[in-house]
């Protein structure tokens, strides 16, 4: 039987991550088909009724990829419970009958290279270490490239003259990117498409709106999980914060960790577990950067995000900084989000007026 590799979906990084496993397993990897309300409710029906949205959503698209020929399934959690679902996962799905290989790439909620590596070369009996390193540092670069192009496409996409201009030039980046296997054309390609997003037209008034994203790392980072959230609000001519991002999670947040924590010492007297901390020394951050107002969202039930919110709602409090938060589940609706948001940006817009 011919190998089949996929994976779920987290944002646009299924591109990197798609060509990191085609040229280290040298086997055909399939995206798993886009999110749609049907992934939901595949993932809805077949998990415990306890455990939070994101798993809901990767449950479904494996199931969908497995429909689609799929037979090897790659996972990756750590942080919170989610470290767990693996397991889980991997019961559900021998309870369907299907037949596959599940390769979680954490071990105890920790990324180990080697055993990476080992993983891969499971799969590839040819794979050399010195063609995984390079690959590696290819996927971090890649990451990283999105990440920093992604922060400047948030800054600027509600204030574009020609709207769409910034998510096609996007586009051509990630395909152009794709197509070349030197870390040296990488990085140039990287100074190339910075200058492009750069000379994109835009319009920016004076004293803009500015409103940061804080909360649970999938529900800020997958926009069908969080309504698509960032453009609603860039038709709302705000300029957006989010430092979320798998440059973050994957080698800056540890070296952040103490930091942080010293950061927030008078509300926080030691870390609140996934992103709990995170969320209360930028809720601290953006007051301090005047922000207009702070959108937090979370999946119902995430325990580390129910354990900061009363912390994040003092500071803010303190700081007279507006908040709200978004909790998602299978119920959620697209009118009650867009609601919501209008009523949170009139509130913003009229202090700003009051204050101008």
């Amino acid at each position: 039987m011919t190998n089949i590799i996929s994976f779920p979906h987290l944002g646009d990084y299924y591109v990197p991550f798609k060509l990191f496993l085609e040229r280290t397993t040298k086997t055909k990897v399939i995206v798993a088909p886009p999110i749609t309300k049907k992934t939901l409710e595949i993932g809805n029906k077949y998990s415990p009724s306890s455990v939070c949205i994101p798993f809901k959503y990767n449950l479904g698209n494996f199931i969908e990829s497995l429909e689609q020929g799929a037979n090897i399934l790659f996972t990756a959690g750590s942080g919170c419970r989610y470290r767990y679902y693996a397991e889980v996962t991997d019961v559900i799905l021998k309870d369907l009958n299907y037949k596959y290989l599940l390769i979680n790439f954490f071990t105890k909620g920790k990324l180990k290279i080697n055993k990476v590596y080992n993983m891969l070369k499971s799969i590839n009996s040819d794979l050399k270490i010195r063609e995984f390193i390079h690959e590696f540092i290819f996927l971090f670069l890649f990451i990283w490239n999105m990440d920093k192009i992604d922060k400047i496409i948030r800054k600027n996409i509600g204030f574009e003259i020609n709207k769409g201009e910034h998510l096609k030039l996007k586009k051509k980046m990630l395909r152009e990117y794709s197509k070349t296997k030197s870390i040296t054309k990488l990085l140039i390609l990287y100074v190339k498409y910075k200058i492009k997003f750069k000379k994109i037209k835009i319009n920016v008034p004076k004293n803009c709106l500015k409103v940061g994203l804080i909360g649970e790392l999938y529900t800020e980072m997958e926009s069908f999980a969080n309504y698509d959230l960032e453009n609603i609000l860039a038709s709302y001519n705000i300029r957006i914060t989010r430092y979320t991002n798998l440059s973050y999670l994957l080698w800056q947040k540890p070296l952040l960790k103490k930091y942080m924590l010293w950061k927030s010492r008078k509300y926080c007297k030691y870390s609140l577990g996934a992103d709990g901390l995170d969320n209360v020394y930028r809720t601290l951050k953006f007051a301090k950067k005047k922000y207009d107002g702070i959108i937090h969202t979370k999946p119902f039930g995430c325990t580390p995000e129910v354990g900061a919110i009363p912390i994040i709602q003092h500071v803010c409090n303190d700081k007279n900084i507006p908040i709200i938060f978004f909790s998602y589940d299978v119920e959620t609706s697209t009118e009650g989000i867009k609601t919501r948001l209008e009523a949170f940006y009139d509130l913003i817009k009229m202090r700003r007026d009051k204050i101008d």
